[in-house]
């Protein structure tokens, strides 16, 4: 009889992401071309400018709707701006999804108005001021002395009206209760704080800011107005630059729309064909 053959053993494959098994790279898609084919949602890159009113999630929403046709699930966003604000929103889809944390992590540009004199419960114009303080006697230069204090490594207390958690609750789920929760100050880096009073409304200071991760640019402005003796907070946001990636590559959301529509129509029809046959 012939001798019994060697058990097979099967070479297990290192994992996708390993550096023996990395993984392929994302397609970036700038405006004005739609992505190439529904394969290019498997693993994609794109920025959207996001309108004011809209929170982060609104815009994922919208841009999942899009990929869901396109049979991807995943889509998420490196870094949160708040409703009040608008700029660049870095969007990950399908594989690309296991990079958002590199690109939450990148430097970010700024560009901004706050109003001396008033604060806000949220530190931006989202809630009303619930407190007045003395504005006119802040001199130009000491506005300027004020804000270059307020650059290199700093600790930021988060505000109460924050995504951040503390005993498994988010903070703005406190704040409108009216409720205050102690908080711990969190490093915090700024590159650049760049002021310039209005030319027609002294109470309106416009500004430039380049930061680190985590840095709350109106938690900066309340700030800024404290260390005067006064009060400050935001009444516009701009987040222009993400790492290399300015807001000049970025989608509007009716721009992302308009682009995919023929890509979109083709997936139903072909969806709607299939389920006819």
């Amino acid at each position: 009889p012939s001798a019994p053959s060697a058990p097979r053993t099967w070479k297990k494959q290192p994992k996708l992401g390993s550096p023996e098994r990395p993984r392929p790279p994302p397609t970036f898609v700038r405006p004005p071309s739609p992505p190439e084919s529904p394969e290019t949602f498997k693993n994609m890159v794109l920025l959207v400018d996001k309108p004011r009113g809209y929170t982060s999630f609104d815009v994922v929403a919208r841009v999942r709707g899009i990929a869901r046709r396109m049979g991807v699930k995943k889509v998420g966003h490196c870094g949160t701006l708040d409703p009040m604000a608008t700029g660049v929103l870095v969007l990950c889809v399908g594989q690309a999804t296991k990079l958002v944390d590199s690109y939450t992590g990148m430097d970010k540009a700024y560009v901004g108005t706050m109003k001396l004199g008033e604060r806000t419960p949220s530190q931006d114009a989202d809630t009303a001021p619930d407190a007045t303080f003395p504005w006119e006697g802040i001199a130009d230069d000491e506005l300027r002395d004020a804000a270059a204090k307020l650059v290199g490594d700093l600790k930021q207390l988060p505000p109460m009206y924050s995504a951040i958690k503390v005993k498994g609750k988010r903070l703005y789920e406190s704040a409108r209760k009216g409720e205050v929760v102690e908080r711990k100050t969190r490093d915090v880096r700024v590159d650049a704080f760049e002021v310039e009073r209005d030319a027609t409304n002294r109470q309106l200071v416009h500004f430039k800011v380049e930061c680190g991760k985590g840095t709350y640019v109106r938690t900066l402005a309340h700030d800024l107005g404290e260390s005067l003796g006064s009060a400050a907070h935001l009444t516009a946001l701009r987040r222009v630059r993400v790492g290399e990636y300015d807001v000049d590559d970025a989608w509007t959301i009716d721009m992302l729309n308009d682009a995919c529509a023929p890509m979109v129509e083709a997936a139903e029809d072909a969806k709607a064909a299939a389920a006819a046959a």
